[in-house]
């Protein structure tokens, strides 16, 4: 790789912060794939699963979470760009050892969704661990990973087991 290939992208010549300056860029449809997991005690996921969490619907709110949350990435993470969201989907899914969020994030851009796609992942899961922890104060959130990513000039690009890491 070149020296200008491993430039970190978001400092500038004299070493400080900069956001990208994606003024150049062509407009491109965007598509990023992000997934948390939050393990839970048996009691717990089948509490979740029964509907009979204290704090009401988990699932449901935290998709409603991660949704919210994508939309505010850039308030949220200094140097990102405000994007115009088209599509953001995020599904909690029940596995056998806790909950996987899912969350798909689109855009025609200058510039990625990856951070969306992470914001609304995390945030959901954050959102189950907050209703959850009263009765399970022993639930643990990751990985948190960025599992696939298209469009731009990189291209396609996903990570080599979509499975649970283990």
């Amino acid at each position: 790789m070149s020296e200008e290939g491993r430039r970190l992208t978001h400092i500038d010549e004299q070493g400080r912060a900069a956001m990208v300056d994606v003024s150049g860029k062509p407009v491109t449809s965007r598509r990023a794939v992000a997934e948390s997991y939050i393990s839970l005690q048996p009691a717990t996921l089948a509490m979740v699963a029964e509907g009979s969490m204290p704090k009401g619907p988990v699932l449901a709110t935290a998709e409603l979470a991660g949704t919210q949350a994508a939309k505010r990435t850039a308030e949220l993470i200094p140097l990102c760009h405000p994007l115009q969201l088209t599509n953001i989907a995020v599904r909690c899914t029940a596995v056998s050892d806790g909950i996987r969020v899912r969350a798909t994030v689109e855009c025609s851009g200058q510039t990625g969704v990856e951070m969306e796609a992470l914001v609304a992942a995390s945030v959901a899961s954050l959102t189950i661990y907050d209703m959850v922890k009263a009765v399970d104060r022993s639930a643990v959130i990751g990985p948190t990973r960025l599992i696939e990513k298209t469009g731009g000039a990189s291209g396609t690009w996903q990570v080599a087991d979509v499975e649970r890491p283990r």
